[in-house]
């Protein structure tokens, strides 16, 4: 049967929570009113539209789900979990889609529309985007293999983007550790939750653009000169010649691509990380700790999967200050 019917049917058979859309007051958001409850009665059947629509789209494409996840984490990182990532230019606002680390990279904005325009038939102007983002992110993980965790709701969408603040804050593939623990740390994360949530990279994939420095560079010295590492980097140096070919992508895990487990942290161990920023947590002469982080993860899963979910959670709940509305299409405030 294909993938669209089973979607419209499992939404046919929940329709009778339609309600009328209640304007909000721009107020300031406190983390702590986030609840596991803030839904029951205005939206008791959410997370089943959220998770059917990403059950469709995994189905379709495994890759969908390291997209949701990282729609999530650089939502995140600018203002608190606010929606802004979604945000479309306009005459009056400059998203955060040309950001350094976002643009000809970040991806997923259409299945966001798609499980958006769902809710809102569900539930008119219930539920978040930045909501939407953070349930769809765990539903992603789950569906290729990782851990579940339950995830408090009641964020606002903000009103306003920061591509400044993108641009600053949301880490790059070329940064040393020190830098990366800093911006971490300026989100309340610390090095464990880190490495944890860099631990994503097992589903993800990269630009050529942003790991062409690291093979021609510094990748035989991690790997010490490996025979065994040869044949990898060869064939990473085939997708990411000296020139061109920026758009060219390579999973960040080589052993486990389309599955959420802990074999990217194997890469690591063996000097193989594809990104410098990876590869810093275990190479880095300052990285003793993380080193000793990334060694745990790798030598058992259930330690890993439990901190990951623990440090999505904790990345989760930073909210915007500035508060904001529950906007009724993700790429736009309202009106």
């Amino acid at each position: 049967m294909a993938i669209g019917v089973l979607c419209s049917r499992a939404f046919a058979l929940c329709l009778a929570c339609v309600l009328l859309a209640v304007p909000l007051l721009v107020v300031a958001q406190d983390p702590s009113n986030l609840s596991l409850e803030h839904y029951s009665k205005t939206c008791p059947n959410y997370e089943h539209v959220v998770r059917t629509e990403m059950e469709c789209a995994v189905r379709a494409d495994s890759r969908n789900a390291a997209l949701m996840l990282r729609l999530h984490f650089h939502d995140c990182f600018v203002q608190g979990c606010d929606g802004s990532v979604l945000l479309d230019d306009t005459a009056t606002l400059i998203g955060e889609k040309q950001a350094e680390q976002n643009v000809n990279s970040l991806k997923g904005f259409e299945l966001v529309d798609k499980i958006k325009q769902k809710l809102e038939a569900e539930c008119p102007g219930t539920v978040s985007c930045a909501d939407l983002l953070a349930i769809a992110a765990r539903d992603a993980v789950v569906l290729v293999g990782g851990p579940y965790w339950d995830v408090p709701v009641g964020r606002l969408d903000s009103k306003k983007a920061s591509l400044d603040l993108a641009n600053r804050d949301i880490p790059t593939a070329q940064q040393g550790l020190v830098t990366l623990i800093s911006k971490f740390w300026e989100k309340g994360l610390d090095a464990t939750d880190m490495v944890a949530l860099v631990g994503s990279h097992t589903i993800g994939f990269a630009r050529c653009a942003n790991f062409r420095d690291r093979i021609y560079g510094d990748y035989e010295m991690t790997t010490k000169y490996s025979p065994v590492s040869q044949p990898y980097l060869s064939k990473l140096k085939d997708i990411c010649p000296l020139d061109g070919g920026d758009d060219n992508i390579s999973a960040m895990d080589s052993h486990t691509a389309s599955t959420f487990d802990n074999a990217y942290f194997e890469t690591l161990v063996n000097g193989e990380g594809l990104l410098n920023s990876d590869q810093e947590m275990w190479s880095s002469v300052l990285g003793y700790s993380t080193a000793d982080t990334v060694n745990k993860y790798w030598a058992d899963a259930a330690a890993f999967f439990k901190q990951f979910s623990d440090s999505m959670v904790k990345m989760g709940n930073i909210t915007n200050p500035a508060g904001g509305e529950v906007r009724k299409n993700c790429r736009f405030v309202n009106t």
